[in-house]
């Protein structure tokens, strides 16, 4: 991870994310205590939650309106905009005005998908190939060490200063994020376009995961993997009040043990891609999942440390995978609508699971679900372990010919300019 750290474009863009990923750690969980605290309905607080998530369909439609604009101003728009987004919850005042709490909740999570893909489409264009698991790992480490104080800190703060205080904290991190991103430099003008019809254009994220097998493969297989691991949202309070006969609140400790594992997946996943490959290191990530529910089937506190510890390692590995698979396998002017698409097509199964979880943690016994959790994942990891050779490691990849120092300088390609262009399309020869 050092040698990405050492480059200055990348340590400005990690700058700016690091103050908008503690707005967003700090934002979520607040959202639904605010709507809590003014309703006192954990249905009503659940819904915020909701919020978030459902826009998650329109994701295909905002990767192509991503895809469209130059990563870096369209990168630090995004960011501004967000902060407008957020000044409706400065007039929250009582049970009276949750919509308004509703109304922002979908609206960030409609920038939440507009940020990743065009995060996705920026770190493609600053970064050179064989360093994208470690831009990734970085960022996912530091997502996973916000996630150990984040929430906390978020409740706390929301239990001291308010409601209206969050907002300006978050309003403040978006800013900055906007204002760093902006400083990155500005790559030289893109060549002039040629652009496909617009419903060819919207569809060719979803055509290109499709159609690239090492990608079909990942997407299926973790998909297959989400339809199970959303039961332990659920499970994991059954397990702590019925297994070890303790109270809710002790959740909170099994997450931050989690968020330590999560920590140390982020910190090994980069080398873990360079030797197995970006599907080997999913299939890795799916896989640890499934030891993991099988050790919380049987309620005893160590063995529910080290379960939790492995499921936190396992998060970031996946991650990283996918995503630097999703940016090595994609022609660079598609990377924002197969971000989007590949959200849009995890998300799907992810909700079904944890709505599927809470209704079959009141039929079933806690440890049959985590069995079925723990077969389901561990065969998820198999079939993607399977097709690790459709990514190859790093270090097995062909190096790239050098350029001869007697040609002339060539024409920036396509891939490497600020606004892209649509794939199929080929550029006339210049003059």
């Amino acid at each position: 991870m050092r040698t990405v750290l050492r480059r200055p474009d990348f340590r400005l863009l990690f700058g700016g994310l690091l103050a908008s990923m503690t707005a967003e750690s700090i934002l979520l969980l607040a959202l639904a205590i605010w709507v809590k605290d003014l309703t006192g309905s954990d249905g009503l607080a659940g819904a915020t939650i909701f919020a978030v998530i459902a826009p998650m369909t329109l994701a295909p439609l905002i990767g192509w309106f991503v895809d469209r604009y130059p990563r870096r101003p369209f990168f630090m728009a995004a960011n501004l905009v967000t902060a407008v987004l957020l000044t409706p919850l400065f007039t929250v005042r009582d049970a009276g005005d949750v919509w308004l709490v509703y109304l922002v909740a979908t609206l960030y999570g409609l920038s939440y998908i507009t940020l990743s893909a065009a995060l996705s489409g920026l770190i493609r264009q600053l970064v050179p190939v064989e360093l994208l698991a470690e831009a990734n790992g970085v960022l996912q480490t530091v997502r996973q060490g916000l996630r150990l104080i984040g929430p906390l800190a978020g409740a706390a703060l929301y239990a001291a200063v308010g409601g209206w205080a969050l907002a300006g904290i978050g309003m403040v991190g978006f800013l900055t994020a906007a204002a760093v991103v902006r400083a990155l430099p500005t790559p030289r003008p893109p060549p002039p376009m040629v652009r496909l019809r617009w419903p060819a254009e919207l569809g060719a994220g979803l055509r290109h995961l499709a159609g690239e097998p090492a990608l079909r493969r990942a997407l299926f297989g973790y998909g297959l993997g989400s339809l199970v691991m959303g039961f332990s949202e659920s499970l994991i309070f059954a397990y702590v009040d019925q297994g070890l006969d303790r109270d809710a609140a002790f959740v909170g400790v099994l997450v931050t043990v989690q968020g330590v594992g999560g920590l140390l997946g982020g910190l090994c996943s980069p080398a873990l891609v360079r030797r197995l490959g970006e599907v080997g290191t999913l299939a890795t990530g799916v896989a640890l999942f499934g030891p993991a529910a099988l050790a919380l089937a049987y309620p005893d506190l160590r063995l529910g440390f080290a379960a939790v510890l492995l499921a936190g390692l396992s998060l970031p590995l996946t991650m990283v995978g996918l995503h630097t698979l999703i940016q090595r396998r994609t022609p660079p002017m598609l990377v924002g609508r197969v971000a989007a698409a590949t959200q849009a097509v995890i998300s799907g199964p992810q909700a079904f699971s944890i709505g599927a979880g809470a209704l079959l943690v009141g039929l079933l016994d806690y440890r049959v679900l985590f069995a079925l959790v723990g077969a389901a994942t561990l065969v998820a990891g198999g079939y993607l372990w399977r097709g690790r050779h459709l990514s190859a490691p790093a270090g097995g990849r062909p190096p790239t010919p050098p350029t001869r120092p007697t040609l002339p300088a060539p024409r920036r390609p396509a891939e490497d300019a600020d606004e892209p262009v649509a794939t199929g399309i080929r550029r006339p020869p210049p003059p």
